[in-house]
């Protein structure tokens, strides 16, 4: 038996399947709503996550009957490019800037100014967006010094709820792809953007391959969840990579459109390329060694959902 925990927008995923690939059972817990408190911000709390997390995997044992002594191994997807700030206690330091979150665009020029467009895409084979991780981290840095400061660790969304079941501070090649501090091309942080930008190395998690052992289930959470201490804790993938993997889109000539709280389309591709325009999005792929290229609205359902709540509030 294996687990599969996905920390979505809306809610916490926890999804059983058999040796052979059938789901046995699935259980959502939902997440608090997003916290929208100015125009262009979006934030969610990661505590909020890992307590969706906890009563999803208990749902799910008990749904399906599974004793957690059972489950082989476990995986994790979640948002992609949300960023999570630890002190040196392993505590959150304030609530996520989320992926929709668009206050950053003068962080984003800074970037393009200090470290060059054409270096930018060198670096990292994709334009900085507001959308991405690093520029959310500057806008921290700009305007509360005071929770910079105490930055030790930042982590992703799906990597935050990895902390609080192993311990380990880890990433995976997918997911780190959608940062703007990522090697795409090399498969690797960018030093040259960190130092670039006056940023400290030591505040990035070990990245992995998705397929890769990146910590085991605690003996707190063993007993906090009903896993069994020791289950390996696998890399896992960015929610785009994983949902490709999930649809087969694993080899050349096969593209998918997903249409959700954002709108995808993702193609894969066995050699690393990059649009010199930066139009497109050049990700590592959650497959070893393989990489993938995708257009993304960060609006497709979350608008849909904004013209229902302000024009047709109470509407199915």
């Amino acid at each position: 038996m294996w687990l599969g925990i996905d920390i979505g927008t809306g809610g916490s995923r926890a999804l059983l399947v058999d040796e052979r690939g059938g789901v046995r059972a699935g259980y959502t817990a939902l997440h608090e709503d997003m916290r929208m408190e100015r125009p262009l911000w979006a934030e969610q709390r990661p505590e909020n996550w890992w307590d969706a997390a906890v009563i999803a995997i208990r749902g799910v044992l008990s749904q399906a009957g599974v004793a957690g002594s059972q489950v082989r191994g476990i995986g994790l997807s979640g948002q992609m490019h949300g960023l999570v700030i630890l002190d040196d206690a392993g505590s959150v330091i304030r609530p996520a800037l989320i992926w929709c979150d668009q206050r950053s665009q003068p962080q984003v020029d800074a970037v393009n100014a200090t470290i060059g467009r054409e270096n930018v895409l060198r670096y990292i084979a994709n334009p900085v967006l507001t959308g991405f991780t690093l520029p959310k981290l500057l806008w921290v840095r700009d305007h509360e010094p005071h929770n910079f400061a105490r930055v030790r660790k930042v982590l992703l969304p799906k990597d935050y709820v990895r902390f609080r079941l192993t311990g380990e501070f880890a990433s995976e090649v997918s997911d780190a792809s959608g940062t703007a501090m990522f090697d795409v091309v090399n498969r690797r942080w960018s030093f040259e953007m960190m130092d670039g930008l006056g940023l400290d190395r030591g505040i990035l998690p070990t990245c992995y391959e998705s397929v890769e052992v990146t910590g085991k289930i605690t003996a707190s959470v063993a007993e906090l969840t009903g896993l069994a201490a020791g289950t390996p804790v696998v890399g896992g993938g960015g929610d785009q990579a994983a949902s490709a993997v999930g649809n087969g889109i694993v080899e050349p000539g096969i593209v998918s459109c997903t249409l959700g709280t954002s709108g995808v389309v993702f193609a894969h591709m066995d050699q690393v390329a990059y649009d010199p325009g930066g139009r497109v999005h050049t990700f590592c792929h959650a497959v070893r060694d393989k990489w993938h290229v995708m257009g993304v609205t960060q609006g497709a359902g979350l608008s849909l959902q904004w013209f229902r709540n302000q024009l047709a509030p109470g509407a199915d």
